[in-house]
């Protein structure tokens, strides 16, 4: 069965290199979905990839007028993307990420009742960097969950954000945010694994201070990966300390590995790797502060400085963006007027909360945060009111059913057993 959706790749290499083994993987992809492929490539490799990639690929160089400023071009290529969509189910993906045909079903099935989803990368195979960095995977998933190289996401959704910030190092993160920040429902689907194809260990080691300047945008965060160098040096003389932290940083990572159903992606031995990955990141953060300093990472020739904005930042600059919206029509900031539903109960989370009619929803459903609460969120926001014991008002906007939602997956028995 071939699926109403469209899959986006944003692209970008500066050499005419082989890309036979994409261009099969593209092949196989168009037969289930559409592919935009949107290529900031040079003019050299772009033509190359015109000729390799398969007539059922439609290959497209990033609009520039749809981003005024901003220097991350997976960003443009994100929006071109979504722009040019034919569907409002869309799935964009790193030109590593390897889907099977199981897996992008999920995902898309997922979609049906969510605004976002987020499901787990693992490496199709493991070299030594690999295995490096899948200790951060694993850390990641012990403390919540990870940020993979692709995403499922309605295409009004972010389009009713007026996009997201090209000027964010971090994109996926200022993506999700900016899904929430208008109100969208976020799907963590740690239990759904998607390949990916590591890349080489010379752009692994490049890498190392710019994925650690990500952290800049979690402040809880940066301030424990700052806390590892001075905690090691302090323990150095102490090989009973260094011991213990070394064992508790495999436990915290096979924590991680072994929830919900990890093991059936990384390996028995995948969380012995997660202690290098921690002294790497000890030096590292303190560099990226140290980057930041100077006015940001480096970057394709310049600098970023932003790695992203706060989800409050955010929820402010969606609400005070909101441009004119009339008759249901697409505006020049990517708004759309919402359509309302049928009659609603009066509060979410009591024995009488199922809506007497359905709702449809529809690309039209959103434009900002103050709006009311969305199908997809409703129907979540209700199953875990229930599960707390909790009443809500039904006549919510999206903003506040966010903030519920958040507040009540902590209570949530099921949620914090899978955790």
């Amino acid at each position: 069965m071939r699926h109403c959706a469209e899959y986006v790749l944003p692209l970008k290499r500066t050499e005419a290199g082989s890309v036979q083994e994409l261009a099969g993987y593209l092949r196989d992809l168009a037969q289930w979905i559409d592919v935009t492929v949107v290529d900031g490539s040079d003019d050299a490799a772009f033509a190359h990839h015109a000729r390799v990639f398969p007539p059922g690929v439609r290959h497209v160089r990033p609009d520039p007028r749809l981003v005024r400023r901003g220097g991350n071009g997976k960003v443009h290529g994100v929006l071109t993307g979504l722009a040019t969509a034919r569907h409002e189910r869309v799935v964009i993906a790193d030109d590593d990420v390897r889907y099977g045909r199981a897996d992008l079903g999920s995902v898309l099935e997922l979609l049906e009742d969510a605004d976002l989803v987020r499901p787990q990368n693992y490496f199709a195979h493991a070299p030594w960097h690999a295995r490096w960095d899948t200790g951060r995977t694993l850390l990641n998933r012990a403390f919540g969950s990870d940020y993979p190289g692709t995403l499922g996401l309605r295409r009004s959704t972010l389009l009713a954000a007026g996009g997201y910030c090209a000027d964010a190092l971090f994109e996926n993160l200022e993506l999700i945010r900016t899904v929430r920040a208008v109100g969208g429902l976020e799907v963590r689907a740690d239990d759904l694994f998607v390949a990916r194809l590591p890349c080489s260990s010379r752009h692994f080691l490049r890498q190392r201070v710019r994925q650690a300047y990500d952290s800049l945008a979690q402040p809880g965060r940066l301030a424990l990966e700052l806390g590892l160098l001075p905690a090691i040096l302090l323990a150095r003389r102490s090989a009973g300390r260094l011991a213990v932290g070394w064992l508790a940083v495999v436990a915290l990572a096979e924590t991680g590995r072994r929830r919900r159903g990890g093991r059936l992606a990384f390996g028995p031995t995948a969380a012995l790797w997660a202690p290098a990955w921690v002294l790497e990141r000890s030096v590292c953060s303190w560099l990226a502060v140290a980057h930041r300093a100077r006015g940001g990472v480096r970057y394709a020739g310049g600098r970023l400085l932003l790695a992203a904005h706060s989800e409050r930042y955010l929820r402010v600059r969606c609400t005070s963006a909101r441009g004119a919206v009339s008759d249901g029509k697409y505006t020049d900031d990517f708004s759309w007027s919402r359509r309302r539903g049928t009659h609603m109960a009066d509060t979410l989370g009591s024995p009488n909360s199922e809506p007497e009619g359905g709702f449809e929803r529809d690309p039209s459903d959103w434009v900002t945060g103050d709006e009311p609460m969305t199908a997809a969120q409703r129907s979540y926001l209700d199953t875990l009111a229930r599960e707390a014991g909790e009443e809500i008002p039904a006549d919510i906007n999206k903003a506040e059913a966010s903030e519920h939602i958040d507040r009540l997956q902590g209570k949530s028995k099921r949620l914090t057993e899978d955790s």
